[in-house]
């Protein structure tokens, strides 16, 4: 499975066509105690770059990116009902959504690990 990044804090698996999406381990780190997760629409279509979600925790609203364009197949309920898993496993339990990607080529644009590191450290 590939894992990629965006500027903006979010980890986007990749199996195939389609992509999990949740924010890094260093973004719930910021964030603090995340209690309230709001998450796109299930068969929802977006634009790469368009809001998907929004991440609330006791210091700050953070809106959550598509990173890539596709269609919405999955919302992970279990995050909505207890949103500290967002906290506890951000890159497992903590997932948020799942994209049916409408242009692989837009893996390109995200950053690798290591690029993501150079930008958290």
């Amino acid at each position: 499975m590939d894992v990629r990044y965006t500027a903006e804090h979010e980890w986007v698996a990749v199996q195939g066509n389609l992509a999990t999406v949740g924010i890094t381990d260093y973004a719930q780190g910021v964030l603090g105690d995340v209690v309230f997760v709001q998450l796109p629409e299930v068969g929802a279509s977006l634009a790469k770059g368009a809001v998907a979600g929004v991440v609330e925790s006791v210091k700050a609203a953070s809106d959550i990116f598509a990173p890539l364009t596709g269609t919405i197949v999955e919302v992970n309920s279990a995050a909505i009902r207890d949103p500290s898993l967002v906290n506890s496993d951000p890159t497992g339990a903590g997932w948020l959504f799942k994209i049916d990607m409408g242009d692989a080529s837009e893996l390109g644009l995200l950053l690798d690990e290591n690029a993501y590191r150079r930008i958290t450290s």
